[in-house]
């Protein structure tokens, strides 16, 4: 199936990657970072356009799939509950207003696991009731980059809504099977400057908790513990540089961090290390943005998810 998208709050490009992974054409991007515009413009060959806010939903252009990686900034809810009016000076009403006008047949949107307990529970019950007031019949759940091949614990939440009743649509479930050597770069490979001095080398392993596995990101919690795991915790856009350090004394190459994203080897790379740092941690994992588009696509076309048939099978049997 040949689709529309439109990729908004588009960062670098990961949520769209994982679409045309599916047979999607994007027709419009915005993201108003000027660094993440050169990286999306390197890989895509065009600019986004900027500020969603100051953009005519009407003048967008029509679109099957509308999709946003949408910024989890606090939202004023005084606990009325009225949906649509709730969201009024947030960023997630622009993603609204385009739903209103354009009624495209479905929509991802992403963003943070703690989205759900934001305001105890009242921002995500308000957009739940924003999107369903808009006519669409809404899917939601966490999924975890471990479970599609990434080796990064990142876990995140999607809503997924068609306008109609996609009752065959079902999350992907996943498998956890990762390898950290696979994305890793050779020691002898990688630029001096990378490495950490011997006295940060020295504080990570007084504050180790554990053993450490080879290879392994080790990761420094706010208390200062180190905790050494098979694969990266998240990356986050402001964390310290030395944050996650490779095997202890070193830290990721902007290669590395696109790898843990799930970014192809193809991706190009036309920022300073501060700037990618920031955009791979802003970013999705592209492989779970994928498994999401494929059961989109097929709940579009009306076919089973495969999810949902290997359950009946089971029964079955």
């Amino acid at each position: 199936m040949s689709f529309k998208f439109i990729d908004l709050f588009a960062g670098i490009g990961g949520i769209r990657l994982g679409f045309e992974s599916q047979g999607g054409t994007c027709v419009f991007s915005s993201e108003w970072d000027k660094y993440a515009q050169r990286t999306y413009e390197a890989n895509f060959g065009e600019k986004p356009h900027g500020d969603i806010t100051s953009i005519d939903p009407h003048s967008i252009p029509d679109h099957d799939v509308l999709l946003g990686g949408f910024p989890c900034q606090a939202f004023s809810i005084i606990g009325k509950m009225q949906g649509f009016e709730d969201t009024r000076g947030t960023l997630f009403f622009s993603i609204a207003e385009i739903l209103r006008a354009k009624k495209p047949k479905a929509f991802m949107l992403e963003n943070v696991k703690q989205l759900k307990s934001h305001d105890n529970g009242n921002t995500f019950k308000v957009i739940l009731k924003t999107l369903e007031g808009l006519g669409y019949h809404v899917h939601h759940t966490v999924l975890n980059a471990l479970d599609f091949g990434v080796p990064q614990k990142r876990e995140r939440t999607f809503i997924v809504g068609f306008r109609d009743d996609a009752k065959a649509f079902r999350f992907p479930k996943g498998k956890r099977s990762f390898s950290l050597a696979s994305i890793l770069e050779e020691d002898s490979d990688v630029d001096k400057g990378y490495f950490v001095t011997d006295a940060i080398r020295r504080s990570r392993i007084k504050h180790l908790k554990k053993h450490a596995p080879f290879p392994s990101i080790w990761h420094q919690n706010v208390s200062g513990n180190i905790s050494p795991l098979p694969y990266s915790c998240a990356l986050r856009a402001g964390a310290s540089y030395n944050y996650l350090l490779v095997n202890g004394i070193r830290r990721p190459t902007e290669r590395e961090l696109l790898r843990l994203q799930g970014f192809p080897e193809s991706f190009k790379i036309v920022v300073s290390y501060a700037q990618l740092r920031r955009q791979a941690g802003n970013s999705v994992a592209v492989p779970v943005v994928a498994a999401v588009a494929k059961q989109v696509v097929m709940a579009l076309n009306g076919k089973e998810s495969t999810q949902k048939i290997a359950r009946k099978d089971h029964k079955a049997a």
